[in-house]
């Protein structure tokens, strides 16, 4: 999740966007399997350098469907755009998977013809029964992963085993840690020590995330998305909460640096490729996304951004060397599973993002 990480993605905003337009989807047109793509052409909206460089122009030299690509650099910003009133020009969005869930409730979304995706088949058996859209009927997995602990041994002088260790730091490690602003990555770790799910919906629970984060909070170096990786490579910090492909560019820059999901567990987050029920191109998009998911492109994928990707045949693909380097990249389902799958939580969304808010304006 590249950009979708870079600011607050407000899941109670997006929400009420949702339900406000909860009636905007255009009816859903017949797939036609025999259209003739010469004719159509696609606007695809992802989070900036979250993609090969060279996908629109390889997809085109394959399949000869001209593709623009757009960049959107949050969830809140394409869901704002999508829940719009009017056409949004765009015919495949990528997002998130609750925020997949929350368009589709809202009508928004097509369903996808699977006779056009025969490339499902090289996901793993595990992809296909995520709890926001179990059977895949409206989104496909582009990139999965978990949020942990990425850290520098030479700093910390330990290797972190719990949340606690970032919640309750050391001493010495006061004013060298960073935590997610993300809402529902910032309520993570305290959610997970107090042994709730990720996807709380009591208020009791949040208010004790509320009183630990207000306590973290004085030991925190910042709240950081977006540059976490670059100040625990300078040293600045010695270790972030953050997530997995995020710590893969530290790693790279610094072989050191290590990567770990605390005991009390973690998530799993998972980002998709939709296509809108205003789309005037549906079949070629879905030949978009079912050129996304041949094993080639997603090894391609996963090179290019460090990811973990959700496809077999491309995991199965990559080289042992570059899998040394990133473990994360070849982490089994069996793993990533153990985390919990974030979903949309509806109207609580806005409690998330009240907490947020009131823990970074708190003294």
């Amino acid at each position: 999740m590249r950009f979708r990480k870079s600011a607050a993605v407000l899941a109670g905003a997006a929400v009420t966007a949702l339900s406000l337009s909860s009636c905007a989807g255009s009816s859903s047109e017949a797939i036609d399997p025999e259209a003739d793509l010469s004719t159509q052409s696609l606007v695809v909206s992802i989070w900036a350098d979250y993609y090969p460089e060279t996908l629109a122009e390889d997809f085109e030299a394959e399949t000869g469907i001209p593709v623009t690509i757009v960049n959107h650099a949050t969830n809140e910003e394409i869901v704002a755009k999508l829940t719009a009133s009017g056409d949004p020009g765009i015919d495949v969005a990528f997002v998130s998977g609750q925020y997949a869930q929350a368009l589709n409730e809202a009508g928004l979304l097509q369903e996808l013809e699977k006779s056009l995706i025969p490339n499902e088949e090289n996901l793993y058996p595990e992809a296909l029964e995520l709890a926001y859209d179990e059977g895949n009927v409206y989104s496909e997995p582009y990139a999965w992963g978990t949020t942990g602990l990425c850290y520098r041994p030479d700093l910390t002088g330990f290797a972190p085993t719990s949340w606690n260790d970032l919640l309750n730091p050391r001493p010495e490690l006061e004013g060298k840690t960073t935590m997610l602003s993300t809402e529902r990555w910032m309520a993570l770790p305290a959610l997970k020590v107090l042994g709730e799910s990720v996807n709380s919906t009591d208020p009791a629970v949040l208010e004790k995330v509320k009183e630990q984060m207000e306590s973290t909070k004085d030991t925190l170096l910042a709240f950081d998305d977006t540059t976490f990786y670059s100040k625990l490579v300078s040293g600045e910090a010695a270790m972030v909460e953050a997530w997995d492909g995020w710590c893969n560019y530290a790693i790279a820059e610094d072989p050191t640096v290590e990567f770990v999901v605390p005991e009390e567990g973690s998530d799993l987050w998972v980002d998709t490729m939709t296509v809108l029920k205003s789309s005037k191109n549906k079949e070629a998009a879905m030949a978009f996304v079912n050129y996304i998911l041949e094993a080639d492109v997603q090894k391609y994928v996963a090179e290019s951004i460090l990811y973990s990707v959700p496809n077999k045949a491309a995991i199965d693909s990559l080289d042992p060397a570059l899998v040394e380097q990133f473990p994360n990249l070849a982490l089994p389902p069996s793993e990533l599973l153990k985390g919990e799958t974030v979903v949309d939580v509806g109207e609580f969304g806005t409690e998330y993002t009240r907490l947020a808010t009131e823990i970074m304006a708190a003294g």
